[in-house]
């Protein structure tokens, strides 16, 4: 277990390294063969900006993903002893990777064609929600919630990923914003899973908040690409999985049962944008998925923020949440309560602050 640290951090850098050369070939091509964003009502940037960030990551998390298959297949001597036998129970959750990574990639396809053809709301739905399942039931990506039935808790967990999904979805409508607050959301889960003694659950978030980190380097104000749907969808998924996967409840800590809270703390922050702004647009008479200028982050520019100020706001509320949630495993019920209403009390704040002046989508 000593072994672990350092390779945490190498596989972190690695994978950071990875992505960033990733990116900066996809986004040379990208230009080159038009595959680009044009500027929109619904969007912020005033120049055209290559797409296909999503590629860069997706392939990241696939070499790492691919790369750890092989690991397990080598020889013991080859890793030394420790890591080798840390390794055995990993040997058997092969299978479960194979199917995340065929889920992550029918999302990766529908969130590139979607980047290409415009495809409607219920299409994406019908393939997010078969994808989550197939997940959900298939690779074990699922929550009991102390329900020890297999299809109705994979019904419910394909209905947390797609939701995420779609949040991360949402987010994406700021340079730097999704890309950030998942890599926050991805290195605390990562903290939370090494607390749960899961080193591969923490080391794969940790892999993903590297691919995140080097895209982010291209996206962050002023973004020099965009990660499109194809990012968007697979960054949501993965979230979700690690969300999923991270093991809060333990049949031994009886009475701590407030410890499940976790993934609504840590996400608070995202699923605080995606219910304000679905509620705004439902309120006006438009749909949830037409895009507009009144996220979060579109409602901080209104009131005097720059660009970088709102995505850096929205940062810290994020770190302000999911710092006290990774607290949760190892407090009392009372503290454990105080956690969960500290993050209610931020979001309160959040949107008393933003509740000032008007939210008309046509003032900019």
């Amino acid at each position: 277990m000593d072994q672990m640290p350092t390779i945490y951090l190498a596989a972190f850098f690695a994978s950071l390294a990875v992505s960033v050369v990733l990116t900066a070939i996809v986004k040379k091509i990208a230009a080159k063969t038009g595959f680009v964003a044009h500027p929109r009502e619904d969007r912020f940037h005033k120049s055209i900006i290559p797409l296909g960030g999503g590629i860069g990551i997706f392939a990241t998390i696939g070499i790492f993903s691919l790369g750890a298959i092989i690991l397990v297949k080598s020889p013991p001597g080859f890793l030394g002893e420790k890591l080798a036998t840390n390794l055995t129970d990993f040997a058997g959750k092969v299978s479960e990777l194979l199917i995340i990574i065929i889920c992550s990639a029918v999302l990766f396809g529908l969130g590139l064609w979607d980047d290409l053809k415009n495809l409607s709301p219920r299409t994406k739905l019908i393939v997010q929600f078969i994808a989550a399942f197939a997940a959900a039931y298939f690779a074990d990506v699922r929550v009991e919630l102390f329900i020890h039935n297999k299809v109705i808790t994979s019904v419910l967990s394909s209905v947390w990923i797609v939701l995420l999904i779609n949040v991360f979805n949402f987010l994406d409508n700021m340079d730097g914003a999704s890309t950030g607050i998942a890599l926050i959301v991805s290195v605390i889960l990562s903290f939370a899973a090494a607390l749960s003694g899961q080193i591969f659950v923490s080391g794969f978030a940790l892999i993903f908040a590297g691919a995140l980190a080097g895209f982010l380097l291209f996206n962050f104000f002023p973004a020099s690409i965009f990660m499109g749907d194809a990012g968007s969808f697979v960054i949501g998924f993965f979230v979700a999985l690690l969300t999923l996967r991270t093991t809060y409840y333990e049949s031994t800590e009886a009475g701590k049962w407030y410890v499940v809270l976790m993934p609504l703390v840590i996400t608070a922050l995202p699923l605080y944008d995606f219910i304000s702004v679905t509620i705004l647009r439902i309120s006006q008479g438009k749909s949830p998925f037409v895009g507009d200028t009144q996220h979060f982050s579109h409602r901080l520019r209104k009131r005097g923020l720059t660009e970088v100020q709102a995505v850096l706001t929205l940062y810290l509320a994020t770190l302000a949440t999911g710092l006290g949630a990774i607290t949760l495993k190892i407090i009392n019920s009372v503290y454990g309560m105080l956690v969960f209403w500290q993050a209610v009390l931020v979001l309160a704040i959040i949107a008393i602050l933003e509740s000032t002046g008007t939210n008309d989508p046509s003032e900019q």
